[in-house]
Order: structure tokens, then C-alpha cells, then sequence
């Protein structure tokens, strides 16, 4: 079968945060003198972005917001959902946490990650990335060189739909003008990257820890499943024959 074009997520399927969240805004408050408790930071800001995300879906770009006005609120949140009251010791931690967040030091990239991007590109394949992310998505690829590897990054918020709508995998393939059976997308996600890929027509591989039981749960086949990205080649070999 004759392929393409590669596709892939990009949070926790190249890239990780190389902290956790409540961790990472620990340190940022313990900088300007206010101790906040990590663990209680974990759990609130998991709490403010699943409400904010319910409430106000993809960046709430539909209702006026920017993303980074989204950002800035649901780290807000977290402060005060972990006792923090002062909104004028809250506000510049916002916003420093929202720029640090879009470089390398608070990102990485996953092993594997590299070695499966070089390997794709010997096949002959080109690449790019279909994320719910922000507009920062661009500088931390670049910040962690992994840009060079792909013809466009197709965010979320740059489409204006988010997975698991099938729109931001049509615009993906229009852009690259292929077809969806000349295409594979890699993703972490049941929902946002193995299903909807596989709805839209397009092969798709999901990456999960070998521990993970979802895939089980969900039938997925196991020729399926990816543990790290760099299976992929092989894959794509087969797939290729």
C-alpha cells in the first residue's frame, strides 16, 4: 500500500512535561515567596482545567477567549482553589508559568521520539503534528528541535476544531493534499487520536506504557499498539509491502 503522510500527537506521545504541574507551580510561587502545597496544586489545577475545558472548550475561541487569556485563568484558578487569595501575587506567577511553558525548559522530548522521526523520514514520509494544543505548540517544538522533521504543525486552536472532531484530520489531510488511506496518524489518546484517526480513514497507531490495560478494554489489535514511537517503523514497513 502505497503511504504518504505520518501524522502524529504531540503531548505525551513526543514531548513530556519534565516536571508535573503542581511541581512545576510549586517552584514558580516558592520564587516569589509563597509556599503552596504541590500535591494540593496537582489535584486543583486538574479541577479548574477540566471545569474550564467543559466550560469553555478549545481555548473558549467560540466565546471570545484567547488561549492565553484561558491559560491565565485556569492557573488562576488553581492558585485559588489551593487557598491562594491575593489575585496581585497570583497574576505575574500566571503569567511567567504561561511563558515558561512554552520552552524547552519545562518540556522534553520522549525516548524513542527522535529515532522514530529519523527513521519515518528514511521511509519517505512526510510528517506533521495534529494537537489540541495552543498556539505555543510552534516554539516548543522548536525550543526542543523537533520542528525540522515536519511540513506543519496543526493545532487546535490554529484549526478552530479539536480532536475527537474529524474536521481537524480532514484539514490536516487537505493541507498535505493526500488521501486517507495514504495516511497514518500516532497518537496516546483512545478517543482524540486512534479512533477518530480510524474514523476519518486514516490508519492509525496508539502509544501506551506495556502496564496500560485501556487497550484491552477497548479491543484495540495488538499489531495496534505502540510502546514507544520508534515501533512505528516497523509497522509502516508492514503496512507499506
Amino acid at each position: 500500500m502505497k503511504l504518504k503522510f505520518l501524522t502524529w500527537d504531540a503531548k505525551d506521545t513526543l514531548l513530556r512535561m519534565r516536571l508535573p504541574v503542581g511541581q512545576q507551580y510549586h517552584a514558580e510561587a516558592k520564587k516569589r515567596g509563597l509556599y503552596v502545597n504541590p500535591a494540593l496544586l496537582e489535584t486543583s489545577f486538574r479541577l479548574a482545567y477540566s471545569t474550564h475545558s467543559r466550560l469553555f472548550p478549545n481555548y473558549g475561541l467560540r466565546q471570545g477567549l484567547t488561549s492565553q487569556q484561558w491559560w491565565l485563568d485556569v492557573v488562576s484558578q488553581t492558585f485559588r482553589l489551593s487557598g491562594v487569595e491575593d489575585n496581585r501575587s497570583i497574576h505575574p506567577i500566571a503569567e511567567k508559568l504561561y511563558q515558561d511553558f512554552s520552552t524547552a525548559s519545562n518540556w522534553e522530548v520522549l525516548p524513542g521520539a527522535k529515532e522514530a522521526l529519523e527513521g519515518c523520514r528514511n521511509l519517505g514520509l512526510k510528517m506533521a503534528v495534529i494537537s489540541n494544543f495552543d498556539r505555543r505548540l510552534d516554539a516548543v517544538m522548536k525550543q526542543c528541535d523537533l520542528d525540522a522533521y515536519f511540513e506543519f504543525v496543526l493545532t487546535s486552536e490554529r484549526a478552530g476544531i479539536a480532536k475527537p472532531d474529524l474536521g481537524i484530520f480532514h484539514k490536516a489531510l487537505s493541507m498535505a493534499k493526500v488521501e486517507p488511506h495514504e495516511a497514518v496518524h500516532v497518537g496516546d489518546d483512545y478517543m482524540n487520536d486512534y479512533r477518530a484517526a480510524r474514523d476519518a480513514g486514516i490508519h492509525s497507531f496508539l502509544i501506551r506504557p506495556e502496564t496500560d490495560s485501556q487497550p484491552e478494554k477497548h479491543g484495540i489489535p495488538r499489531e495496534h499498539l505502540l510502546h514507544s514511537p520508534e515501533q512505528i517503523i516497523p509497522r509502516l514497513k508492514d503496512i507499506m509491502k
